[in-house]
């Protein structure tokens, strides 16, 4: 699944238009019934923060090669 999907369209469409450079979209996947963060999919190509309870290696590398960043939950 691609993180980007999860956003609402809306927000989607204005971040990767540019218009909104001055703040990143959050993503909390914990909100939505995911605690995991694979890795399998496709990352944006917008930095973004993704606060998830776990992260695998990957998930996490292709986050942060694009400036994003990870918030572990508890």
């Amino acid at each position: 699944m691609q993180l980007a999907s999860l956003l609402p369209q809306d927000i989607r469409e204005k971040y990767v238009a540019g218009e909104a450079k001055d703040t990143a979209p959050v993503i909390d996947l914990l909100a939505l019934g995911y605690s995991n963060l694979l890795g399998k999919g496709r990352c944006p190509e917008i930095p973004f923060v993704a606060r998830a309870r776990y992260a695998r290696h990957d998930g996490e590398r292709k986050i942060t090669e694009t400036g994003g960043v990870i918030e572990r939950a508890a």
